[in-house]
Parts: C-alpha cells; sequence; structure tokens
C-alpha cells in the first residue's frame, strides 16, 4: 500500500521502512507506542512476581549448611499456586536471573515434587 498511488491512507507513508539486524530499532516497537508501554508494564509484573516468589522460598524453606534457603518444589507448589497458577515460568524466569538453581530444565507437579529448588 505504500506504493500504491491510489491509496488515502496516510498512516502508511509515516511508517518506516523495514529495519534491518544491525539497527538498534530492529524487533523493537516505536518509542512513545502503546506496545512499547505494554512491553514495560509486562516486564514490571514478572519483576514483581520474581521477587514474591522469592520471598515465599525465603520463607518457607530451610537454611541448609551452605547457608541458602532450599525447599522441594511440590512444597513450593502447594505453597505459590494459590497465588498464581504460573509457578513454573517464574521459577524459569528466576533461575533465568540467577535468583534461583534447581535440576532440570522442566519441573512437572507430583514428577519432580522432591526436586530441590535453592535461593541464591
Amino acid at each position: 500500500q505504500r506504493k500504491n498511488p491510489f491509496s488515502n491512507d496516510n498512516r502508511l507513508a509515516s511508517k518506516p521502512v523495514h529495519t534491518h539486524r544491525g539497527d538498534p530499532t530492529y524487533g523493537r516497537p516505536p518509542e512513545g507506542s502503546q506496545t512499547e508501554q505494554r512491553g514495560k508494564d509486562a516486564h514490571s509484573h514478572v519483576g514483581k512476581e520474581v521477587e514474591e516468589l522469592c520471598l515465599i522460598i525465603r520463607n518457607t524453606g530451610e537454611v541448609g549448611e551452605d547457608g541458602h534457603v532450599s525447599v522441594t518444589f511440590g512444597q513450593l507448589f502447594e505453597t505459590y499456586v494459590t497465588i498464581s497458577n504460573k509457578v513454573v515460568g517464574i521459577l524459569l524466569r528466576a533461575r533465568k536471573h540467577g535468583l534461583v538453581h534447581f535440576e532440570g530444565e522442566m519441573l512437572w507437579q507430583g514428577k519432580d515434587d522432591d526436586v530441590i529448588i535453592t535461593l541464591l
């Protein structure tokens, strides 16, 4: 539509041409857009959920010989599922940020109830 001489849609003409991988704006929403704001809000919300998960681990877990607080996945799941149904996703995000450690790639309710989650 950008090249269509019969198009009267001025919104199309104001959009930038496609960006490329080397461009710092590649894969990012336009600055000041509602999409950018929604992304920032979602990032903030997930950050708060990770903080809350770490607090729950600290409150329900036990301090080990190494000084770190640990809890089993089963115990954490039972405690946290009343708060949010995204326990595993939040755990994965917390591990990505270096806040918790556990063995395995994914945790499954029932099967992995005895896996130890350590708060770093």
